[in-house]
């Protein structure tokens, strides 16, 4: 059975696969830890009559269920062992499973070393809820005595032959008499599974309980690597701190980020309001434009038009100097050239002297003289 001489357990389907009830009686079990089962044999009253294969799956009447054995080592107790174990109380439809656990002497002579004692894995066994009663100190081979004693029906097992003890296999007997059921093992976990991780990854284990507290002489840990074991903690450590400031930075960057790109976006729309405000104050069509053109024609409405200084076409005044009536219309331009060019101006003599300047009164004077 799973985790018995093998240490592995079963698993996936059963030989057959009746409705799963509560164990013993009114679902005790499922309520309480299993009882341990007397040292002088059964503690149910013994069937009347041999039951056959055929007649337990049928069924039984309550007062009579199947009872069914299935012994092991469960060290380091596993899902393996749950699943042979609900195999072995699922094969008939009203079963009383009977679980036997070897003891450490039996096991360190015929298999080896265990993780758990004796009394660890006694208890494990008694808190499985499909067991129903858990035999201590449970024989390596079954012999008649044993089945008669503990009144049993039916031994559950994997049906590979376990070779132990000077055997090809032990349940051999078992099976030519018609009480073996099979169970399948469940593939991939195991106590030599389990125990195969943990040599595998020591460092890693002995590094983590030292981290807890235990000491170097509880672990077997000579000095050296204890203190080899200390550094790397310290270096993990460290690659821890550097790490999580590396998230932290990223964090801090990523939200930096967003928020840039948040602002940018804040000041295009912002910038877009303004642009579109401006446009409609100061645009062609803006309202700005429309009050200048309003101011343009009140100033126009309260003043007259009046022509830029020094156009004598359009100046009112000067149009009525250019009168035939005005004194002055006889000046013509043809003396006021000749008048211009007379030698007796003072033009002229300063253009025939090539004096730019106008003489001194004395000097002049005297010339005159």
């Amino acid at each position: 059975m799973g985790g018995r001489k093998r240490g592995r357990g079963g698993n996936g389907g059963v030989a057959h696969q009746g409705p799963q009830k509560p164990r013993g009686a009114n679902g005790r079990a499922l309520r309480e830890p299993a009882i341990f089962a007397k040292a002088n044999g059964c503690n149910s009253v013994p069937p009347a009559e041999k039951l056959t294969l055929a007649q337990a799956r049928r069924g039984t009447p309550a007062h009579r269920p199947v009872r069914v054995y299935a012994d092991g080592i469960f060290d380091l107790f596993h899902s393996g062992h749950a699943r042979a174990l609900m195999q072995a109380k699922n094969v008939f439809p009203n079963t009383h499973l009977i679980v036997g656990v070897c003891s450490d002497e039996l096991t360190h002579k015929y298999k080896g070393y265990t993780v758990m004692t004796e009394d660890e894995r006694y208890d494990a066994l008694r808190h499985c809820r499909y067991v129903d009663e858990v035999v201590r100190d449970a024989p390596w081979s079954l012999s008649p005595e044993f089945l008669r004693d503990h009144t049993i029906d039916f031994v559950a097992h994997d049906d590979i032959p376990y070779t132990s003890a000077g055997s090809e296999d032990v349940y051999k007997h078992i099976k030519e008499a018609g009480m073996f059921v099979a169970t399948q093992r469940t593939e991939g976990i195991s106590t030599s599974d389990l125990i195969t991780r943990i040599v595998r990854d020591y460092d890693v284990y002995v590094r983590r309980n030292l981290q807890r507290g235990y000491t170097a002489r509880e672990l077997n840990v000579g000095f050296i690597n204890d203190k080899k074991y200390r550094l790397q903690n310290q270096v993990d450590k460290m690659k821890e701190t550097v790490r999580t400031v590396e998230e932290k930075s990223k964090h801090f960057v990523y939200r930096m980020e967003e928020k840039s790109v948040d602002l940018i976006h804040k000041w295009e729309e912002k910038s877009r309001e303004f642009i579109g405000s401006f446009l409609e104050l100061f645009g062609p069509d803006g309202a700005w434009h429309a009050i200048q053109e309003r101011s343009g024609r009140m100033l126009q409405a309260l003043s007259p038009y009046s022509s830029p200084r020094g156009s004598p076409s359009s100046s009112p005044t000067r149009r009525r100097s250019l009168s035939p009536k005005s004194p002055s219309s006889s000046f013509s331009s043809s003396s006021l050239s000749s008048s211009l060019s007379t030698p007796s101006s003072p033009i002229s003599r300063r253009k025939k002297g090539g004096s730019s300047s106008p003489p001194l009164n004395g000097s002049y004077s005297r010339n005159r003289h």
